[in-house]
């Protein structure tokens, strides 16, 4: 098995790369992991699925054409009985009509050869985004609830200042809090990190915060992760325009007190923990 691990932007995810082509194995596996990833990868299709007994990837870039049980028998060995892939799959084809297969169709996404290293990156981090790696307790759902002392709270706050801030008054009141300086940066970490709770800006940069909380409501691995929204603009906006569940919005707070905040954080968390 050939792994090794590199530079920042895979931020240590693990990609299992699956293809016949040597040269293909070396030059894209040295690239991946130059961006930060720890890269396994297979020559074979029987190899990937014995690789399977050792890893559990984060994304599988996987090769179509390879003799064999092929690209397509490996999609079916990892499809649940509904044909869900049990890991996100993007499928590598040198043909631009790849097929119309069920287990095409269940795959996250389709880089043709040959492809930009650039590409490639782009489709990976859009995979992790919104799918993210499935959780040890299956069907997606979520760890059991941690004591409330040392929930994970992440907080999206554009103002620097204001940020460091926050997250220094909600580990004091006890949560273990980490800050984000814009939606996409927030998103990426709720799906690396899997916050019990998020505190999000209603105006934060260039995005709403609650479009910001639809999205993560969206996100496999973040649909059940409870959002608290504030706005310190001092504008009189009603409470229920911003409190929806549907969005996972749980509490929405006038003003940016920060033990106004860590007490409608402790709410959320408390109503998430009693639909588990």
């Amino acid at each position: 098995m050939s792994e090794a691990a590199g530079g920042a932007t895979g931020a240590g995810r693990t990609i299992l790369l699956v293809d016949d082509d040597t040269s293909l194995l070396i030059t894209l596996g040295d690239f991946l992991r130059f961006e930060g990833y720890r890269v396994v990868t297979a020559e074979d299709a029987e190899t990937g699925l014995a690789r399977l007994a050792q890893i559990e990837p984060d994304v599988i870039i996987l090769d179509m054409s390879m003799p064999g049980m092929g690209g397509l028998g490996f999609l079916r060995a990892i499809a649940d009985r509904g044909g869900k892939l049990r890991y996100p799959v993007l499928v590598l084809t040198a043909r631009r009509a790849p097929g119309d297969a069920p287990e095409l169709a269940a795959a996250d996404g389709y880089v043709f050869k040959p492809c930009e290293p650039q590409e490639l990156l782009n489709e990976i981090q859009r995979v992790l985004l919104t799918r993210g790696r499935p959780s040890g307790n299956g069907g997606g759902e979520r760890a059991p609830a941690r004591p409330a002392a040392g929930r994970r709270v992440l907080v999206g706050e554009d103002d620097p200042a204001r940020r460091e801030r926050l997250v220094a008054a909600l580990r004091q009141a006890g949560f273990a809090a980490e800050g984000a300086a814009n939606g996409p940066a927030l998103l990426e970490q709720a799906v690396l990190e899997r916050p019990d709770a998020i505190l999000l800006k209603l105006a934060f940069g260039t995005m709403q915060g609650d479009a910001v909380a639809a999205m993560a409501r969206n996100m496999a691995s973040t649909r059940g992760v409870p959002v608290v929204l504030y706005d310190d603009s001092g504008a009189q906006v009603p409470e229920g325009r911003y409190a929806d569940p549907a969005l996972g919005i749980r509490r929405f707070v006038r003003g940016a007190d920060p033990a106004a905040l860590a007490a409608a954080l402790r709410e959320a968390l408390g109503g998430a923990d009693a639909e588990r």
